[in-house]
């Protein structure tokens, strides 16, 4: 799921109570329908007898960490690179290095998924 960073930084200082709709939506500065959908999608929530929608602020949290978009790997191995088609990182076949100037490289390969041809920038730490 895609959440907005505001809601990533907010979520964690939210208090340990019980949140209506409309307090919860205006502690992360979202619109309350935004909320009541991903309410409906399974974010934690209990309705009491008088079916008032109720929040619990930590378990609001938890759940925002545990959906939130997860980070890429800082760096890749030499034989590697992302592939702008498959959206994900792929092992190069035939990889050639192609010097540009001083210590800039491109490595230049084919994604095995979908063969399509990716170019990866970096710098050649032997050159020098």
């Amino acid at each position: 799921m895609n959440l907005p960073h505001q809601v990533i930084v907010k979520a964690p200082g939210l208090l340990p109570m019980l949140y209506k709709v409309s307090e919860l939506a205006s502690d992360l500065e979202i619109p309350e329908r935004t909320l009541r959908d991903w309410l409906d999608t399974g974010a934690p929530h209990h309705r009491d007898e008088k079916s008032h929608l109720w929040v619990n602020g930590q378990m609001f949290a938890k759940w925002v960490q545990e959906n939130r978009k997860q980070k890429r790997p800082a760096s890749l191995a030499d034989h590697q690179a992302y592939c702008l088609r498959c959206k994900k990182v792929v092992e190069l076949i035939e990889p050639q290095v192609i010097h540009i100037k001083g210590k800039l490289i491109n490595i230049q390969g084919s994604c095995p998924d979908c063969s399509c041809t990716i170019n990866r920038g970096g710098r050649d730490g032997k050159a020098g």
